[in-house]
């Protein structure tokens, strides 16, 4: 099932009064007394604190750079996720929230032991941090590596929710990728871990080439992707097909995930199918023709 989102679609159309507390001075006029708020018990501090580390979501960018992707693919990959954060739509929704903010991180993957840190935990809560967070993803050098692994970067996100300073209230990993699990566990076990967990994951397969022998590539990786990759309440895939509307993807896809939005056709539950793509497609081509 092939899902079509548009940006519209994913906008949504008390002030605390401090008392005044005498001071240990003289008193004088009203007026002129200062001002400052009482001490918070513990209990009220500790939940305060807790408040204030309350975000709508956490969310996880996970980024393929396997040798299948051309360097202007990854540069579109880059200026994408960099320009959707920063993107006044991207704003609104964040605005929208109930807590108005959100924490990110976002990491590149190939390989089972390939996985590099570029941004990481950051909390975004206006324009201010928006811009902070994508000029550092647009400042790291563009690389590229062998092999792909979705399972190891579903399997290295996992932990890094336990590392957040910040606690959301949806938990979600973004997979972005042009092509099958061919390295590491098979992705469905990393899946199903995640899903355990309560984690969310999403997905954005990339097939603006054609198939190619010499990158791994396969048909209908949207299938792929939906009856293997992701899994969780509202879990949705956004399939990229055309280079020109590389950028609009990636900035619905964010938008979704940080209203909380569901796909108006949900995507059936993998327990409830078969997968119409093998989920061990990718390890089966990589022996066929490496025999390893």
């Amino acid at each position: 099932m092939r899902l079509l989102f548009s940006i519209g679609a994913v906008l949504v159309a008390g002030v605390f009064a401090g008392g005044d507390v005498a001071g240990i001075a003289a008193p004088g006029p009203k007026s002129e007394r200062p001002k400052f708020e009482a001490p918070k018990s513990q209990p009220q501090q500790q939940a305060a604190d807790k408040e204030a580390q309350t975000v709508d979501v956490e969310l996880i960018l996970a980024v393929d750079v396997s040798y299948s992707m051309d360097m202007d693919e990854l540069a579109i990959q880059r200026e994408g996720y960099a320009q959707a954060i920063q993107s006044k739509e991207f704003l609104q929704a964040l605005k929208m929230g109930p807590n108005g903010r959100i924490a990110v991180t976002y990491f590149e993957w190939a390989a089972s032991t390939d996985q590099k840190i570029i941004i990481p935990w950051r909390l975004i809560d206006g324009p201010e941090t928006a811009d902070a967070v994508a000029a550092e993803i647009m400042k790291t050098p563009i690389r590229r590596a062998s092999r792909t692994s979705i399972s190891g970067a579903i399997t290295f996100a996992m932990p890094l929710f336990d590392e957040d300073p910040y606690r959301g209230i949806r938990r979600v990993i973004d997979i972005s990728g042009d092509g099958p699990n061919n390295n590491g566990s098979p992705v469905t076990v990393a899946r199903d871990a995640a899903i355990e967990k309560g984690i969310v994951i999403n997905g954005l397969p990339i097939m603006v080439k054609e198939p190619s022998y010499s990158t791994m590539d396969i048909d209908n990786l949207d299938y792929y992707y939906e009856d293997c990759v992701i899994g969780g309440p509202g879990s949705f895939v956004i399939t990229i097909k055309d280079r020109d509307k590389f950028k609009e993807a990636i900035r619905t896809k964010l938008l979704m995930e940080v209203a909380g939005l569901r796909p108006e056709r949900p995507v059936m539950r993998v327990a409830d199918k078969e997968p119409r793509v093998s989920c061990l497609i990718g390890e089966k081509i990589w022996s066929d023709r490496w025999g390893r």
